[in-house]
């Protein structure tokens, strides 16, 4: 099974939840948690224009979920799957809430160079792998062709 074969299925739901908040007015971008049995336990996207808080991301709600709904053992056994590479804020909830493995679609690299490709004012916070924020966690991305997806997603992002 190829890697995206692998993680087609979420992968999938997050750029559908991508476009969901993009049509919402927000940024976009989504997430899901997915159990070590591969049951979906919860998703979310991008809510900072339609909330009013730049710090409503998917991937920090789902890890404020965890925490509140899950004991230790069974959020570092879930996966997140997210359409774009953790920023540092939900890189570090994601490590305080203690949940397992990321699978992100494309990177806050590639994010950063389409941005500067089209123009737009970088983030206003530095792009850093999430291995740079937490430690000992496996991260498997880009995944294409998701990466590829999600760029167009954003360019008609920057294009609204």
């Amino acid at each position: 099974m190829t890697l995206a074969g692998e993680h087609s299925a979420f992968l999938e739901r997050c750029v559908e939840l991508a476009e969901a908040a993009l049509a919402a007015g927000d940024d976009p971008f989504g997430s899901v948690l997915v159990s070590a049995d591969g049951a979906i336990l919860a998703e979310d996207h991008n809510h900072e224009t339609t909330a009013s808080d730049p710090t409503a991301h998917p991937e920090l709600a789902l890890a404020q979920w965890a925490a509140q709904h899950l004991p230790p053992a069974e959020r570092a056994g879930a996966t997140v799957y997210t359409s774009g590479e953790h920023c540092p804020m939900c890189a570090a909830a994601h490590g305080w809430a203690g949940l397992g493995r990321i699978v992100f679609a494309a990177s806050s690299a590639q994010l950063a160079g389409w941005r500067a490709a089209w123009g737009l004012p970088a983030a206003p916070v530095r792009a850093l792998p999430i291995t740079d924020v937490v430690t000992g966690i496996e991260v498997v991305g880009p995944v294409p062709p998701f990466d590829e997806r999600m760029r167009a997603v954003h360019e008609r992002a920057a294009r609204r």
